[in-house]
């Protein structure tokens, strides 16, 4: 406190004789400083930690209703070892600056349930398309590292796993896949694509089929 005390007298004082426009701005720079690690410790950092819990994701009611009741029936809520991931384990990277943007998009999600976009289960489930692809992409995009925070390649044991995953998850180290590539609807269901985009991928494949008929 000594020193701020005495970095706010010297912005209060008149310059002195001999004062260098150079120190002038150092004082100017330190004060700037202060400032930025006061706010940020006394409200910036209080502020980002309350936001980074699960009770404060579920707040919206439609959360509440809808994700929140299929985590609770997942094993990232209870399982036999104890250990339970809330939703900025798996929503929020551990890294200062991904963890800003995040919070920066999440953002945009507590505006909507404001505008009333998605303020009821109905409204949710009916844009829940959208938003769960937009956080596959994101997940894809940075190599599920939410998921690799707590799941690693190297800590697997992979005789002790059953048939079926051992062998996926040999097959998936081999071929560089990521976590969620496989493991969509793991915690939450899976929502059902658009009638629109069911009617184009079935036409796709209608026109798959006869390229390939047509060929032979």
């Amino acid at each position: 406190m000594r020193a701020v005390r005495k970095v706010l007298g010297a912005l209060r004082s008149s310059p002195k004789p001999g004062t260098t426009v150079g120190r002038l701005v150092g004082i100017g720079a330190g004060a700037v400083a202060i400032a930025a690690i006061a706010i940020y410790g006394l409200v910036f950092y209080p502020l980002l930690e309350v936001t980074n819990s699960t009770a404060f994701c579920v707040s919206c009611h439609s959360m509440e209703a809808t994700v929140y009741q299929e985590y609770k029936q997942s094993a990232h809520y209870s399982n036999p070892s104890g250990v339970r991931a809330g939703c900025p384990d798996c929503h929020v990277p551990k890294q200062f600056g991904p963890k800003l943007v995040a919070k920066v998009r999440a953002a945009k999600d507590v505006w909507h349930e404001i505008l009333g976009t998605i303020d009821t289960p109905e409204k949710f489930e009916a844009h829940r398309w959208r938003m769960a692809n937009a956080v596959w992409s994101m997940m894809e995009r940075t190599d599920s590292a939410t998921c690799r925070s707590c799941h690693a390649w190297e800590s697997m044991d992979l005789d002790a796993q059953d048939r079926i995953g051992k062998r996926k998850h040999r097959s998936a180290m081999e071929e560089g896949r990521t976590c969620i590539e496989c493991h969509k609807g793991l915690v939450h269901k899976r929502p059902r694509a658009p009638d629109t985009e069911d009617a184009q991928q079935r036409g796709g494949e209608s026109g798959a089929t006869s390229q390939g008929a047509g060929s032979g």
